[in-house]
């Protein structure tokens, strides 16, 4: 079989997905988490802290739910369902480094929460440090001359 003719199997053989209803969940559900973090600083904001620390208590607010939701096995359901609208960067980051702690842990807090949790953050987290740092270089010489 030529890879044309495979090509075209797979695609005839391959279930349809439902893109429009995929789309408007992921838009859906990742408009409410977002809502969440709103109200999340408006009230901290209310409670009369300034909006930068009322911010970062809202993003943290968010992170230990994001968290707490994927150890009692709720953020996979709503993942299931939003597909892309779940990875609004803070809760899915969330989700990422806590998914394999729970999934590993039965290898130990060492072996396995402590070598497994960076699994698939851990790319994230060096490209966003290599690529800050090579931006402050690039910053720090345009600004000598």
């Amino acid at each position: 079989m030529k890879e044309r003719e495979y090509g075209k199997l797979v695609a005839e053989l391959s279930p349809k997905s439902p893109m429009g209803r995929d789309c408007l969940n992921a838009f859906w559900i990742g408009g409410v988490i977002c809502v969440l973090g709103q109200v999340f600083l408006n009230w901290y904001t209310s409670m009369g802290m300034e909006k930068s620390d009322a911010g970062t208590a809202a993003s943290m607010s968010l992170v230990v739910l994001s968290a707490l939701l994927t150890g009692l096995s709720v953020y996979d359901d709503i993942a299931r369902a939003a597909g892309a609208g779940t990875l609004v960067p803070i809760t899915g980051f969330a989700n990422a480094i806590s998914a394999p702690a729970v999934e590993f842990k039965t290898e130990g807090f060492i072996l396995g929460v402590g070598a497994k949790m960076f699994t698939i953050a851990g790319p994230v987290i060096v490209y966003g440090v290599s690529a800050s740092v090579v931006y402050g270089l690039i910053y720090w010489i345009t600004t000598l001359f």
